[in-house]
């Protein structure tokens, strides 16, 4: 396989949020485990998804990369460089090189703000900390291009947000991100609260962007349908944990993990023949509290296909074929045999 440069790697990273009682003298008594031990890597120029059900720690991951969550323990290194230990002063250097595209185009900016000025803004603050050199004209002269390219007219300059629908907000959101040149995006979901129809247009901008700006992205989203035609390796996570891991073509033609089968047994196929042939995998129960602590592999409670070691340990994200990855007993080698 040919070696590729990693831009952003993750080693164990855990983010835990402690459980407190009482109300004046609060007593802890536990912690809520929404990430438990994720580690992968992120090359340069490709898009990774990470899919999951919701509280499966998909947005806190991404929000306790960029240390808008504390991280409980791991290492965040982008380019080398530990973003977990970085004081304010290099945090704020190195946020140059990666921005985030929140999920909700509505309450992510700033409502008194024009939109040549949310888009302008991040290079003005860091102008004045010196970390760029851009006069006033070179940033409304960028801004305004950013705009053009993102589909907005020059002519929006001056609106307010609430002047917009929520695909056009979102595209401002976009423009606002590449404001810095970054050269990582994590995008939270960034069509989920769009109609169907601007979901193609974005993810088609979002693509179109990436080859301009050799940008990498690491995109979260529910719709794997989404995940499927914009990125070309997937993550998939379950209760803080990543289950399995795999090129898109792979993990859609060949899933491992019965977490991923269940998943993509539940999305929608515009063949009807095969809609009522295909058999759907329906998952027992709903996703288990993360305040509870498991000794065993996270799905177990869930599995199909659960044997008494799934309660007993946790299965090793193991090497299953070329880039594909699975955190499984059913494929761990055992005297020899492979479970599978």
């Amino acid at each position: 396989m040919q070696k590729r440069d990693v831009l952003l790697e993750i080693r164990d990273l855990k983010v835990h949020f402690p459980l407190e009682k009482g109300i004046l003298f609060k007593k802890n008594v536990g912690s809520v485990r929404a990430v438990d031990g994720v580690s992968f890597s992120v090359y340069k120029g490709e898009s990774l998804g990470l899919v999951g059900e919701s509280g499966c720690g998909k947005s806190t991951t991404i929000m306790a990369l960029a240390r808008l969550e504390r991280i409980t323990e791991g290492q965040v290194l982008f380019e080398g460089k530990d973003l977990a230990t970085l004081k304010a002063e290099e945090l704020t250097r190195a946020r140059k090189d990666f921005q985030i595209i929140f999920q909700d185009p509505y309450s992510s900016l700033d409502p008194r703000m024009r939109v040549l000025d949310i888009v302008a803004e991040p290079m003005r603050i860091f102008t004045k900390k010196g970390i760029l050199s851009l006069s006033e004209k070179e940033i409304e002269e960028k801004a305004l291009s950013l705009m053009d390219k993102c589909g907005l007219s020059a002519s929006y300059a001056k609106r307010y947000p609430h002047e917009f629908s929520g695909g056009q907000r979102q595209r401002i959101g976009i423009a606002r991100a590449l404001s810095l040149g970054p050269k990582l995006i994590l995008a939270d979901e960034p069509v989920s609260a769009l109609d169907v129809s601007i979901q193609s247009q974005i993810l088609n901008l979002l693509k179109d962007l990436q080859k301009e700006f050799d940008l990498t992205f690491l995109f979260i989203a529910h719709d794997l349908s989404v995940v499927e035609y914009f990125c070309n390796r997937v993550a998939v996570m379950y209760l803080g944990n990543i289950v399995e891991m795999a090129s898109s073509n792979a993990l859609y033609k060949d899933p491992m993990h019965p977490y991923t089968k269940a998943l993509l047994s539940a999305v929608p196929i515009p063949d009807p023949v095969a809609a009522t042939t295909r058999k759907r995998l329906i998952l027992k129960g709903d996703v288990p509290s993360p305040s509870v602590v498991r000794p065993g592999c996270p799905f177990f409670e869930r599995c199909h296909m659960a044997m008494p070691m799934c309660k007993e340990r946790k299965p090793r994200l193991l090497e299953v074929g070329e880039d594909h990855q699975v955190a499984c007993f059913l494929y761990e080698k055992v005297e020899g045999d492979v479970h599978a």
